[in-house]
């Protein structure tokens, strides 16, 4: 850091969020450095400058990294007035850890959840340059024929632009006809419920799969793994279970 490393990098590292999110709180004006209101995500953090958000002083963290199987009934947020979160099933231990959910699930869906404090981790993740394909599996309220799936391939309009998966299949499973493995390149707000919504069904049950190459096989619902960086990038580049 001896030539300073840019703000919206170091807030990142202090485990406030991925990239788009601290730059919202510093475009907000919420960040101040030395004590001067600071709204430029390129200033360069020096040794020795104080940083503060929301007058709160931050400084850079251990990186951690958890893969989460979420169960349903929680939401992907740090924090909710409603509904417990996700952060809430993990131990007292990371309470000051400042994990936050890398993408997301609705509370109703369960599976892989990756958790951080690393906002430049998310980022990459999350960036549809990376083509970090997601797959889930989908359990609806009846029957589906192939005539549909071939339908729901074709793509759905959802927030003014059309959208595609890239791959869906029935799934051979019980009841038949009704599980579909669906792989999506993208994270829209409850994506997978809206596409099945305009073929005419409703999800019973959504599981994520996939994230990459990472598979969730033995992984129970409610558990979680810690991972090094290069470990859990390896498995969602290479290939792995949890």
């Amino acid at each position: 850091m001896a030539d300073g490393v840019r703000l919206n990098r170091f807030l990142a590292s202090c485990g406030l969020g991925s990239r788009r999110k601290v730059e919202e709180l510093i475009k907000e004006g919420r960040v101040r450095i030395d004590g001067k209101v600071v709204i430029l995500p390129g200033y360069r953090v020096m040794p020795g400058m104080e940083v503060r958000v929301d007058d709160r002083t931050v400084s850079e963290q251990e990186s951690r990294y958890l893969v989460v199987n979420k169960p349903p009934g929680v939401v992907c947020a740090v924090s909710d007035e409603w509904s417990p979160t996700v952060l809430s099933i993990l131990p007292q231990e990371f309470e000051e850890v400042r994990l936050f959910p890398v993408g997301r699930l609705d509370r109703d869906s369960q599976g892989l959840l990756i958790l951080t404090n690393d906002g430049l981790f998310a980022h990459d993740v999350m960036h549809p340059s990376k083509r970090i394909l997601r797959e889930y599996e989908v359990r609806v309220d009846r029957d589906i024929t192939r005539k549909e799936v071939r339908r729901f391939m074709s793509g759905t309009v959802l927030d003014g632009r059309l959208v595609r998966p890239v791959n869906a299949l029935l799934l051979d499973r019980e009841p038949r006809g009704r599980w579909l493995s669906i792989v999506l390149a993208e994270g829209l707000k409850r994506e997978v419920r809206r596409m099945v919504a305009e073929i005419g069904c409703d999800v019973d049950v959504l599981i994520r799969r996939r994230i990459g190459k990472m598979v969730l096989r033995d992984l129970q619902p409610g558990r979680f793994v810690e991972m090094s960086r290069g470990a859990l990038w390896r498995a969602i580049r290479n290939g792995g279970f949890v």
